[in-house]
């Protein structure tokens, strides 16, 4: 196969591993940091508050002579004040945190799988890009020998121009069939420098390897499967969570209390005065209908929403099992059946033809016939690998260690 000058190789694992280190699971795992501070900043109590005050100054008479700290007629104080939570408010927004941890790694594993399968499908549209180009590199070839020969049968007064005109006029086609390939392969060598991150020279990258020899795809337990899923666990993770946020919207009729305590200094009073204190809302006529009624809505919407992913997830994977078991019965049909046929009958065209007993029409429908179907069979390769590397990748979840791999 005519590979590129300087191609960049790539072998399919190659590409699965660093698909795993592209910028989308790159935005991943930053969101799943981010949910992992979350529980930091959830899980302490309410800071104490320092606060320094200076009252009782006197307007009318003024505040006396003396130094500022020590004589003048001032109530200087310094407090501390520290608020009470009451109703588990820590431990019910801290749940929530690790709830939301739980649902960003399974998000984060459900991006690795969907990279995963792009550049699967992305590594056989460039494989099958390569040898569409080199078959019609070699058809481009016959056909200009064909159109040789003929030139050389007019000249020798055994060809119609016309007839050679016809051939030359295939020839050029079969040509221009050959750029329009060249023209897929580097498109799909861009998608695919993308998703492994190999943007630099991206048209130049190549890959190698050749197609998977999948098994049928057996009945399996799509209900297993289902609940498997990266996504419908996160999903139920958010249900987890806004079931969290309802607990903490309930438990804020508990009213917190704000205790604290300062110590104060007045000269010509004492110098040492103690002030204790505590507050508390009073929640009247009011009870947090407002909170705890968004924080119930927020919990429906996300039932629904796991309801929703669960319906969804069902249909993908009854999917991908028929698309894996057609695309294969498709590709092997091509392979064993329908291309023998269509090389078969080519070549019987050909000798036909050289021996005098085939018009020129019929040899060049033959030859469109094989170059259609060629390409078909190249397309039921590209459709069966791609389908079985899905319902495989669907049916057997990746492993912890291979999702929690850090970026280098």
């Amino acid at each position: 196969m005519a590979l590129p000058a300087a191609a960049q190789s790539l072998t399919l694992p190659q590409a699965l591993q660093e698909a795993r280190a592209n910028l989308d699971v790159a935005i991943a795992r930053g969101g799943l940091e981010a949910a992992r501070a979350d529980i930091l900043a959830a899980n302490h109590a309410p800071l104490p508050v320092l606060s320094a005050k200076v009252s009782s100054i006197d307007l009318q008479h003024g505040i006396g002579a003396g130094p500022l700290l020590t004589r003048k007629r001032l109530d200087k104080g310094v407090g501390l004040d520290w608020t009470w939570e009451r109703g588990d408010k820590r431990a019910l927004r801290t749940r929530a945190a690790h709830e939301a941890v739980g649902a960003a790694q399974e998000d984060l594993q459900d991006v690795v799988v969907q990279q995963l399968l792009a550049t699967q499908g992305g590594f056989y549209d460039l494989l099958a890009a390569q040898q569409k180009l080199e078959l019609m590199q070699a058809l481009v070839g016959d056909a200009r020998q064909l159109a040789d020969t003929a030139g050389r049968r007019v000249r020798a007064g055994d060809l119609a121009r016309q007839d050679a005109n016809r051939i030359e006029i295939e020839a050029e086609r079969v040509r221009a069939d050959a750029l329009a390939a060249e023209l897929d392969r580097q498109r799909a060598a861009l998608v695919l420098a993308q998703l492994v991150g190999r943007m630099p020279q991206a048209e130049r990258l190549a890959v190698e390897g050749g197609w998977p020899t999948p098994p049928a795809p057996g009945d399996a337990d799509l209900a297993l499967l289902l609940e498997g899923r990266a996504d419908v666990r996160a999903a139920q993770a958010r249900v987890r969570a806004a079931q969290a946020a309802v607990d903490s919207a309930r438990a804020l009729r508990r009213s917190d209390v704000t205790v604290g305590a300062s110590f104060d200094h007045y000269p010509g009073t004492s110098n040492r005065l103690v002030e204790l204190r505590a507050q508390m809302p009073l929640t009247w006529g009011y009870d947090y209908q407002g909170e705890i009624g968004r924080a119930l809505a927020q919990l429906r919407q996300a039932e629904d929403q796991l309801e929703k992913t669960r319906r969804g997830a069902a249909a993908d994977l009854r999917r991908l099992q028929l698309e894996a078991a057609t695309a294969l019965a498709r590709a092997r049909h091509y392979e064993t059946d329908v291309l023998p046929r269509a090389r078969e009958v080519a070549q019987s065209a050909e000798i036909a033809y050289q021996k005098g007993a085939l018009p020129l029409t019929d040899l060049l429908d033959a030859r469109r016939t094989l170059r259609a179907t060629l390409l078909d069979a190249l397309g039921t390769r590209v459709d069966a690998a791609k389908a079985a590397a899905a319902w495989q990748l669907r049916a057997q979840p990746l492993p912890p260690e291979f999702i929690a791999q850090r970026l280098p």
